[in-house]
């Protein structure tokens, strides 16, 4: 089914792209932007997790440079049966994380500095345990995939608002033809992410949740995100307006964005199904206040006092007892 939904998406997105390359050069103009869009498609499955890695500023960590952010994702990972991905963070104050690659052998996550301050330890596993939920069902090949040709149709859309429509020879669709190919194009590729997007969500968040073994704890972390972003932009995001599919809520949200076309679902319809869930796992324990202990972006300063995880005592209610070798409650985390 995966296979399928990624092979769908890449022929719409890729008539797309043929579509305003007719318009701004007619017929030779598409078949150039079919070679265009079939060159893409190839280095988008290889090589698109880094290029939105890059657009987001993500700087990836490892253990002793972000020790606590480390720990949660190798756990969780753990728990879903997933090859440790690489951790990246963020530089930015809205709370979000995304994942990112095209399987789970070449996976990444991402969190924001802003999730990692305002979040406790509780709320951050619960946002990455959804995100491992996007690795471990492959939903990280399409996502990322989409965000790459998206952004290329906005611009071409762009460069045929520039140039398109001017052929004298009567080929093609004209002036009239360009502005509506470059003014629908990327519309009809938002709505393809939008369509893909709904549905992934809800599955990763129940997944997620289940990996986590504590669903309250996503339901309290995106009731968070959700008001933080309405307030808070982000920058990157701001710039890539493609990648907004990938964040765990719409950050696009802070600069009153129009949610007609949306990617994300309702934050309270997915808070509601998380609480039902929470009472079918008989588990409605809520997240506690603590918050990370995570090093400064700039730089690799060598990081703080260590968290309850890094201690040989004092370990908080999701890691296993110390020399007991087994877990001391339901779920990876107790």
């Amino acid at each position: 089914m995966n296979f399928f939904r990624t092979m769908l998406l890449l022929a719409a997105l890729t008539a797309l792209f043929m579509s305003i390359g007719f318009a701004i050069g007619g017929a030779p103009g598409m078949t150039v932007a079919f070679m265009i869009a079939a060159g893409m498609n190839l280095f988008a499955y290889w090589n698109s997790d880094k290029m939105v890695l890059a657009q987001q500023d993500a700087r990836e960590v490892d253990e002793a440079q972000a020790p606590e952010l480390y720990g949660i994702v190798r756990q969780l990972a753990t728990s879903a049966g997933l090859p440790m991905p690489r951790v990246y963070i963020i530089d930015s104050e809205q709370p979000n994380a995304f994942a990112t690659g095209r399987n789970p052998e070449n996976a990444a996550v991402a969190a924001s500095s802003g999730l990692l301050n305002m979040m406790s330890k509780e709320e951050v596993a619960g946002v990455l345990g959804h995100e491992l939920a996007h690795v471990k069902n492959r939903d990280t090949l399409t996502m990322t995939i989409a965000a790459t040709i998206a952004g290329a149709i906005s611009m071409l859309a762009n460069f045929g608002m520039l140039f398109g429509g001017s052929r004298r020879d009567g080929e093609g669709p004209g002036m009239v033809g360009t502005l509506l190919a470059v003014l629908v194009a990327p519309i009809a590729a938002a709505l393809i992410q939008m369509m893909l997007s709904r549905s992934r969500e809800y599955a990763a968040d129940h997944d997620g949740a289940q990996i986590c073994g504590h669903p309250l704890w996503l339901a309290s972390a995106l009731q968070k995100i959700e008001r933080a972003a309405q307030e808070i932009p982000n920058e990157q995001a701001e710039a890539n307006p493609a990648s907004a599919p990938l964040y765990i809520i719409n950050p696009l949200s802070g600069q009153g964005m129009d949610n007609l076309f949306s990617t994300h679902p309702n934050t309270a319809n997915r808070v509601a199904a998380l609480k039902e869930l929470a009472s079918e796992m008989g588990n409605t324990q809520l997240p506690r206040g603590r918050r990370m202990d995570i090093p400064p972006f700039e730089g690799h300063e060598e990081p703080g006092e260590p968290g309850p995880w890094d201690q040989g005592q004092g370990r908080g209610p999701w890691e296993r007892g110390p020399g007991d070798g087994r877990p001391s409650g339901r779920g990876p985390w107790g």
